[in-house]
């Protein structure tokens, strides 16, 4: 049985991911238009989603986020806020299953494979937390564009979602919801990965039904010691004439 112990102590946990699924949607990631994504089912180890599934954090422990572009719930690790960069290691409010899996993340094996699966430049983690959505929860679509080097993972934990419902994290080329051109429904061990950039276009379309929607948001990015994060806004505080350039 894998322990928190373990995990500091242990380099390989690549059993906890199904690294030949994932792997096995590599090409249709690079080469769908016009932003690259992907969805991935049985992401986790069957025995190892279960787990995290049974920990998944009360939506009660949440904080509700509402304005006119959305209505979420979200949980952050450690003690950041609104999607500030993670801190590495664990984090003690969450079960060990969850400090297993937020430390792998973290570690170069996962990273190299998120680099090699993609094809793009990124060397850490940035983001890790938890987003979700009771009845009423909706989400806009939107377009971050924050820079070259931007990954985007939803992994869900909702069992036994219904064909056609809303919940997923669609993905449309525009800001415009008439544009879907992809919404997954099985939202159960699954994996939304994308590319971020100037039409990677991704929202949730409005939740009618009594139901919980379980995921976490991660992302990955590209930084270094000298300039740190390679989103743009980073780049703009750390050489502010950049502004008067665009």
């Amino acid at each position: 049985m894998l322990t928190l112990h373990s995990v500091v102590n242990m380099s390989n946990f690549s059993n906890i991911i199904n690294w030949d699924g994932f792997f096995n949607e590599s090409q249709n990631f690079k080469t769908n238009q016009p932003f690259k994504f992907a969805f991935i089912e049985e992401f986790f180890n069957r025995d190892f989603y279960e787990k995290l599934y049974e920990t998944y954090p009360s939506l009660d422990t949440f904080t509700k986020v509402s304005s006119p572009s959305k209505s979420q719930l979200v949980c952050y690790w450690g003690d950041t806020e609104n999607f500030e960069p993670v801190p590495l290691g664990k984090d003690p409010k969450f079960s060990d299953e969850w400090n297993i899996f937020k430390q792998y993340a973290e570690s170069n094996e996962f990273i190299e494979n998120i680099r090699k699966f993609s094809g793009i430049d990124v060397n850490k983690l940035k983001h890790f937390g938890f987003t979700s959505y009771k009845k009423g929860g909706f989400q806009l679509p939107h377009i971050h564009n924050a820079g070259p080097t931007t990954l985007i993972l939803m992994i869900y934990f909702s069992k036994n979602w219904g064909k056609g419902d809303p919940g997923g994290t669609y993905m449309t080329p525009t800001e415009d919801e008439s544009s879907i051109i992809f919404e997954p429904y099985n939202l159960d061990n699954s994996l939304a990965i994308f590319h971020d950039g100037p039409n990677s276009g991704h929202g949730v379309r409005y939740i009618k039904k009594d139901v919980e929607r379980k995921a976490i948001q991660i992302y990955f990015e590209n930084y270094s010691e000298e300039s740190g994060w390679s989103d743009i806004l980073n780049q703009e505080r750390h050489n502010p004439k950049n502004l008067l350039e665009l």
